[in-house]
């Protein structure tokens, strides 16, 4: 689309066939978009034998470390791409970092002062952790009579070179028609808008992408397996975790008594947990009672720690087409820790995932999009934006009867909507109210409406008071 380009040059890559040599590798599409950024030609496109032989060296495997290591101790200086996390020490004046996935931690390592100097606010600006370009060397440091330190942080370069400004994205939307925005999201997130058969079909697959730009939006997806809920959540940003499988705990979601760590909620702005009816709770009233609180409020108390966080919660899991029924209970099958309507009822919305499209290769991206990684940090951004709600309150006709848990599920998920579809609207006067209803209001209400049905057939107690009508106040 010319129009991308003309607003979005700069940002912008050309998706295309070349992601699959990206996904064998397994590099998600915010690092593989940095990389189509930096190495295309300026048509955008990418030699993929230079592509592949450069991977190997600026994205290392975890099974690569000790040949990294082999070039330090040689007193070579070694620069790749990588994930790290810093570590300020007031007591003994220091400033470490770690390398999470090769398990390096904060113990052997110093960043260099003129470093630190220079790329601070970059090296702080992540949610406990950053991706960039490092340089790595093997120095010595002598403090106090000891020995400090033998791996050192001597380069970092962010993954961003241009400025990533939310205000100049809101006011390009009036530059789109509502469907070419709605495909401008979609190329985004790596698929092609002529794949889906209608905007339902588009709307459906956006909808995933609530939670990533407001804050404690907590949604439970089921869908058929094959429909992308994976590759969502886990590849397009980097401010977002999935768990898949495995055993999740309480100290690794919330808080680690035993290390004094922070769990997977203080990091992240979302965690969505997949293959739900994979995933083990070793303590399931442990877990359940900490998800409440936390679904409830941002807060969590463990031991002697009360922490809050911002992250929303995302269950997302796979459902039979015998299931796919809003009027039968589609949560029987999952964990029992689900079970417990009071927790469910703390979930703001559902997502019919059977509305979304199986993957195949007509949904493929292909042209001149958004650069994931821009992207990604533009979704993050709007989390912070108070403006978009100010005018959701505004112009909302809340009954007075209605119930808190309702009211507060219905005001995030339109909010979300407005911050994906209008981002231009950080004012009442700028609202088109006929959009509003159809395109954020209604959606919201359906999606609360949903977990509204599933707990009336769950506990009965739900179906003493029906969920409210909610709409925009008359002029």
């Amino acid at each position: 689309m010319d129009k991308i380009l003309e607003y979005f040059g700069d940002m912008c890559v050309k998706k295309s066939s070349v992601r699959d040599l990206f996904a064998t590798l397994s590099v998600p599409a915010f690092i593989r978009d940095w990389f189509l950024k930096r190495y295309s030609d300026s048509d955008g496109e990418l030699n993929l034998e230079f592509a592949q032989a450069k991977l190997k060296d600026i994205l290392p495997r975890k099974d690569s470390w000790n040949s990294i290591l082999d070039k330090l101790m040689r007193g070579e200086s070694v620069k790749f791409v990588a994930k790290l996390s810093v570590h300020l020490d007031i007591k003994a004046n220091t400033v470490t970092f770690a390398l999470p996935d090769f398990g390096v931690d904060h113990a052997t390592t110093f960043i260099d002062p003129e470093v630190w100097k220079d790329h601070k606010d970059e090296l702080l600006c992540g949610d406990g952790e950053i991706w960039g370009v490092i340089t790595l060397e093997r120095r010595t440091v002598i403090q106090g009579g000891k020995r400090i330190g033998n791996l050192a942080l001597a380069d970092f370069r962010s993954f961003v070179p241009y400025k990533v400004d939310l205000e100049y994205f809101k006011s390009c939307r009036e530059q789109f028609s509502l469907d070419e925005w709605i495909d401008l999201l979609l190329m985004a997130m790596d698929y092609n808008p002529d794949g889906f058969i209608d905007q339902d079909e588009k709307l459906a697959m956006l909808t995933r992408l609530l939670p990533f730009v407001e804050k404690r939006l907590n949604l439970i997806e089921l869908a058929p397996k094959g429909t992308g809920k994976s590759y969502v959540f886990s590849q397009i940003s980097k401010h977002g975790w999935l768990v898949s499988g495995g055993v999740m705990t309480r100290a690794k979601m919330f808080y680690d008594m035993k290390n004094k760590v922070d769990g997977l909620v203080a990091y992240y702005d979302y965690v969505a947990l997949d293959e739900i009816a994979t995933i083990k709770f070793p303590d399931v009233a442990e877990m359940q009672g900490a998800l409440k609180g936390y679904l409830e409020s941002g807060t969590y108390n463990v031991g002697v720690k009360a922490g809050k966080a911002d992250a929303g919660i995302v269950m997302l899991g796979n459902i039979a087409a015998e299931r796919m029924n809003t009027e039968l209970n589609m949560f029987a099958t999952l964990p029992g820790l689900f079970g417990d309507s009071a927790l469910i009822d703390r979930f703001h919305g559902f997502i019919e995932g059977w509305n979304i499209p199986r993957m195949n290769e007509n949904l493929k991206a292909e042209g001149w999009a958004l650069n994931s990684e821009y992207f990604s940090e533009i979704l993050h951004l709007f989390r912070d934006d108070i403006l978009i709600k100010n005018v959701i309150d505004a112009i909302l006709d809340i009954p007075r009867d209605a119930d808190t848990r309702d009211t507060t599920a219905v005001k995030r998920i339109a909010s979300a909507y407005v911050k994906l579809l209008f981002p231009a609207w950080d004012s009442v006067e700028k609202v088109d109210v006929e959009q509003f209803e159809k395109y954020c209001l209604k959606p919201a209400v359906k999606m609360r409406g949903i977990i509204r049905r599933q707990l009336e057939i769950m506990d009965t107690e739900y179906r003493k008071k029906p969920m409210a009508e909610y709409r925009v106040k008359a002029e």
